[in-house]
């Protein structure tokens, strides 16, 4: 397998290497030098350019990852995807639904695939949480209430939902397995003008499902838990411990408490980014639909563009 890695940045050095890890990795693009400089020190053996445009008519490259600036996704996966490679972006796939409608419809007629870097879904965590709301061990799901809050790096361009909850929309849609029906969303902006220090996204689903998010980079405590709220029981997953835990916690047709105690069901670290560059491999080898699909990609968009527009503030 030949990938090439364009963006050696923040993100895009663990893609580097992660792919080298995997024996994937083949070419690196990136404009700064110094970043150029580093790759080449790091891997001697791997092709290191300034530009990408080289790579676009490589027939030795079967794909490339995406982890440039969020502006530059559409531009770029575009031209790979039009040149006949595999893509996987990272997330923000775009910056609009119009842009990631456009790549969906490019890679459909295409034939290629379009993989989106929602991470968590490829935490297996997470993915034990889907398959035991599949398998009806909640019963019927009511709500789920998501965090990632903490006193973090505040941003001047995009609000704390575009930085730091992408990935935690993505998750939701993908552990309610709808669509929403309705999108709102309400703010804080205390340190600039007109960004949202801390933010709160509802999402309504047909199912009557609830879905509440809490986005925050001026938060007194480092917050990373994911709440489902089942008729049969609460499971509580918290992201730092990698641990599932189910409340057995309902209240019955008689409105009593009931509580009869609580356990582990699930316990264990991954790294979601092997797991996810694995799946990309895996899947331009089989011509697999990823998980984290282009329409995946869409529908988390569309829920971000929505929160922008319905914003309460």
């Amino acid at each position: 397998m030949s990938i090439a890695v364009i963006g050696a940045g923040n993100f895009g050095k663990n893609h580097v290497r992660t792919l080298h890890q995997l024996g994937a990795l083949s070419a690196v693009a990136d404009l700064s030098p110094v970043l150029r400089e580093g790759v080449t020190k790091d891997y001697p053996n791997v092709r290191v350019l300034e530009s990408f445009e080289s790579l676009l008519n490589d027939d030795a490259i079967q794909g490339v990852t995406i982890a440039t600036p969020a502006h530059t996704h559409h531009g770029i996966a575009k031209r790979f995807l039009e040149a006949g490679k595999d893509v996987l972006v990272e997330k923000p796939m775009t910056m609009s639904v119009a842009e990631a409608e456009d790549l969906q419809r490019i890679a459909e007629a295409t034939g290629r695939i379009l993989m989106v870097g929602h991470l968590l879904m490829y935490q297996p965590a997470v993915r034990f949480i889907h398959d035991f709301i599949a398998e009806g061990k909640l019963g019927k799901v009511f709500t789920l209430h998501q965090e990632r809050a903490k006193l973090g790096k505040a941003r001047s361009v995009e609000n704390a939902l575009w930085s730091l909850g992408v990935h935690d929309v993505a998750v939701l849609l993908y552990l309610v397995g709808e669509k929403p029906t309705d999108v709102s969303a309400f703010g804080h902006r205390g340190l600039q003008a007109d960004i949202e220090d801390d933010l709160y996204l509802h999402l309504a689903f047909p199912s009557g499902i609830k879905a509440t998010l809490h986005n925050s980079w001026l938060w007194p405590e480092d917050s990373r838990m994911l709440r489902v709220i089942g008729e049969r029981g609460m499971l509580v997953y918290d992201e730092k411990a990698q641990k599932v835990t189910l409340l057995k916690k309902t209240i019955d047709a008689a409105l009593n408490n009931v509580d009869t105690g609580s356990e582990i069901v699930f316990e264990g670290a991954a790294e979601p980014l092997k797991l996810e560059l694995q799946h990309f491999l895996d899947c331009i080898q089989t011509r697999q639909t990823p998980v984290s699909d282009g329409s995946n990609g869409v529908e988390v968009i569309r829920v971000m563009e929505l929160a922008g527009q319905k914003d309460e503030l």
